[in-house]
């Protein structure tokens, strides 16, 4: 593992610093949350100047392989989790478990109630209707990185509000018990602040920043299943975009 600056190089010091710094983590020379070396220290090191390892820092810092923590230093981050905006309608549970990681869930309410305006909207049906309300807190590796509440018509599966999803997944109970099969799903996202209650859940400060995800799942006839509001980590989750070039 190369651990010098080239000086006849001509590939940038800062470049062939960030390699450096990166390689340590990738062969778990450094892990997630160890505190790395200071500005100085690694100026010495690499017979760098300081505006090399900085510029490298903010680097590293922007593709989230570090993050700064004022007072205290710099740290080797997690990795986020990643999410497509189009993929596998499989549902969190299952897609968690697909990739070998260990999610959980923590239900914090559920319950029957009447539909508002925005819910029966997105559900298309009429306001006041009896929807199923069920708030999640969603862990991977028991960290805690989704906050999401989830509206089901009561209708279309009433043995739904009283089913203990902690270790269950949803789409897989629809499927089995109510004959429901998701078949696509529109989202929306955007970036929020946390506020007091949302911090509170996910372990971060209040006004630290979160994806939201709007969310409505349809069935095979086109029919709203599900609308789903959900809050990601900002420092702990990505979503993927995969664009294809349609050729005329």
């Amino acid at each position: 593992m190369r651990d010098s600056i080239n000086f006849d190089n001509h590939i940038p010091y800062y470049i062939q610093l960030m390699d450096i710094l990166k390689e340590k983590v990738h062969h778990a020379e450094w892990v997630p949350g160890d505190q790395i070396p200071g500005e100085q220290d690694l100026c010495e090191h690499y017979q760098v100047s300081r505006t090399v390892v900085r510029q490298a820092l903010r680097e590293l810092e922007y593709e989230g392989v570090i993050s700064r923590q004022k007072g205290k230093g710099t740290f080797i981050s997690l990795p986020k989790i990643s999410e497509g905006l189009v993929q596998k309608l499989t549902g969190f549970y299952q897609d968690m478990v697909e990739r070998g990681l260990k999610p959980g869930t923590k239900v914090l309410h559920q319950n029957v109630i009447p539909s508002n305006d925005k819910i029966a909207r997105f559900l298309n049906i009429n306001s006041g209707e009896q929807v199923i309300d069920i708030q999640r807190l969603r862990f991977i590796n028991e960290e805690p990185i989704q906050l999401v509440t989830t509206y089901i018509p009561f209708e279309i599966c009433p043995g739904l509000a009283s089913v203990d999803l902690t270790n269950c997944s949803l789409y897989e109970y629809l499927e089995k018990e109510c004959e429901i099969f998701i078949t696509k799903g529109r989202r929306y996202i955007e970036a929020v602040l946390a506020n007091d209650f949302e911090a509170g859940l996910l372990g971060i400060e209040r006004g630290a920043p979160l994806l939201m995800l709007d969310s409505i799942s349809f069935s095979e006839g086109g029919i709203p299943i599900e609308y789903y509001h959900a809050l990601h980590r900002g420092d702990r989750s990505r979503f993927e975009v995969e664009l294809v070039r349609l050729r005329e």
